[in-house]
């Protein structure tokens, strides 16, 4: 059976109607950005090349399986001059420890603000710059750790266990990295919503308290814009909230070893 020129000239442009619309819903891809692993990095290697760990593994923790009724809030972004006194004077009177994930560069600047004030506290490793980790290589992450544990160990004389990828990126150089450290790597199973709750901080409280489980990880933050404050002005009144549910504030590190042994070990 012959075929008319017009069909074929109208099967083509039917074709080419429907590869432009098929490209027309698919978002291009760029070989560099956000949404593209790094072409030297943020893949999960065999190993750091160069050590041998004595773990080899990276523990990563969004919250902790315990039978004791154990909460930690964790402080992301600090020491800053805004918030972080203010944060750090609601726990003093509350008598309530948090774990500070700090950032080196900034701790250079602000460390006098925390003199006599750590006590009850942990500090663990945000980075030197708050970059995001997922975007380097094992040398950039290296750097943005290392940098951080040494302005840690010289100007607050503590050795951090912990680190966390800011905004909670988390790429397979940054595990061979931690691993090297020793770090455990934490992130979070609740988080501050001050967008959310800019309009109705008590929602905030609510939010937190009744939600909050045994082992729970909130993360909020000491350093941002004023909506910061959503939450940190509600910081008492979630502290209060979450004792009154019979929860007892811990650092992370003291919430890590009330965790339950698994039942079946790992062969």
């Amino acid at each position: 059976m012959g075929i008319h020129r017009r069909q074929v000239v109208t099967g083509a442009l039917l074709a080419a109607g429907g590869a432009a619309a098929g490209a027309a819903l698919v978002a291009p891809r760029w070989p560099l950005g956000p949404d593209r692993l790094p072409i030297s990095g943020g893949y999960a290697p065999a190993g750091v090349a160069r050590v041998w760990s004595a773990r080899g593994e990276v523990p990563v923790v969004w919250h902790v399986s315990t039978t004791e009724p154990l909460v930690a809030l964790t402080f992301d972004d600090g020491p800053g001059p805004r918030w972080t006194p203010m944060v750090l004077d609601i726990l003093d009177r509350a008598a309530a420890p948090a774990t500070f994930m700090m950032v080196g560069e900034r701790l250079t600047r602000y460390a006098d603000l925390l003199r006599g004030r750590l006590g009850r506290h942990e500090v663990g490793n945000h980075t030197w710059a708050h970059r995001d980790l997922a975007e380097l290589d094992e040398a950039g992450v290296r750097d943005q750790l290392e940098r951080a544990d040494e302005a840690i160990r010289r100007l607050l004389g503590r050795t951090p266990t912990l680190m966390r990828p800011p905004w909670g990126h988390l790429g397979g150089s940054t595990l061979t990295v931690a691993d090297e450290f020793g770090y455990d790597v934490v992130m979070w199973s609740q988080q501050m919503r001050e967008e959310m709750f800019q309009h109705d901080p008590p929602a905030q409280v609510t939010d937190i308290v009744d939600n909050a489980r045994r082992g729970s990880i909130v993360l909020a933050h000491d350093v941002g814009a004023d909506t910061r404050l959503v939450a940190l002005r509600q910081l008492g009144a979630m502290i209060d909230g979450l004792r009154g549910r019979g929860f007892r504030l811990v650092t992370v590190s003291e919430l890590l070893a009330a965790a339950t042994p698994p039942s079946t070990p790992r062969l």
